[in-house]
């Protein structure tokens, strides 16, 4: 009897500007085995189904505990977290492709820096000087706590924006994932003090108003963070501040 083998494809780029192009591989099949030990095997002997040899595979990968978010891609189309894509799980053959959304680095790496300048523009960050001891921080309410507690396990992998059917160059949409950041930093009691400079930022080109609600976002998130929920309820204080504002004039 034939022993059992695992079959995937990789969708590689040898340079941020060369064309991409696909390799297949074959390995014996184990138990247990995860995206990541794919390119483990293919590291270990270099050599596609064919028996050409190769490359190593390029890939973002640090905790493989599905903690990081350095690690998604498009795995059978989906966007997702290759530590806890489990090969037992997938359809063969596997294929294995970078974001279609980001620049490609190599191979599967992309640039997602895109992200951090969003996360920027909203001003995500808890406004503190840390030069000396400010003391206990504020109480918080248990209800309010459980709310943020969800939108703090961002990884900042951004499946929610691959999935995005409005996050593109033509919209500059920032995306669930930064909307989501907003809301938690505007829940914290020393944190949303910059709230309206937060709203009158997803006021702007590329903000909340290009969502067009998919909920696709929700969908891929690893973490099951209510997107859906904080666009909602960030949209609401976007509107409430358009409509004094315009009163304020």
């Amino acid at each position: 009897m034939a022993n059992k083998t695992v079959l995937f494809k990789i969708k590689r780029q040898t340079t941020p500007t060369s064309e991409p192009f696909w390799e297949e591989f074959e390995i014996d099949y184990r138990a247990g085995l995860n995206v990541i030990s794919l390119f483990m095997e293919v590291a270990l002997k270099p050599l596609t189904r064919d028996g050409k040899a190769t490359t190593p595979v390029n890939y973002d990968s640090n905790c493989l505990e599905e903690v990081c978010g350095s690690c998604a891609m498009l795995i059978n189309g989906r966007a997702r977290m290759a530590c806890s894509a489990l090969v037992d799980n997938l359809e063969q053959p596997i294929t294995i492709e970078p974001f279609s959304k980001f620049p490609v680095v190599r191979d599967l790496q992309v640039d997602r820096s895109v992200l951090f300048e969003n996360l920027k523009t909203v001003k995500a960050w808890v406004p503190v000087d840390g030069t000396y001891s400010l003391g206990d921080g504020p109480r918080q309410l248990p209800q309010v706590q459980e709310q943020a507690y969800q939108l703090s396990q961002c990884m900042s992998c951004c499946c929610c924006m691959e999935s995005c059917p409005q996050f593109n160059e033509s919209t500059g949409f920032v995306g669930a994932a930064t909307i989501a950041q907003a809301r938690l930093f505007n829940m914290h009691p020393t944190g949303k003090v910059l709230k309206e400079e937060r709203l009158a930022a997803l006021m702007g080109d590329g903000g909340i108003q290009e969502c067009g609600y998919a909920q696709n976002c929700v969908e891929a998130c690893p973490k099951e963070i209510p997107l859906t929920k904080s666009i909602s309820d960030v949209g609401g204080d976007v509107m409430k501040k358009a409509v004094l504002d315009f009163f304020r004039l």
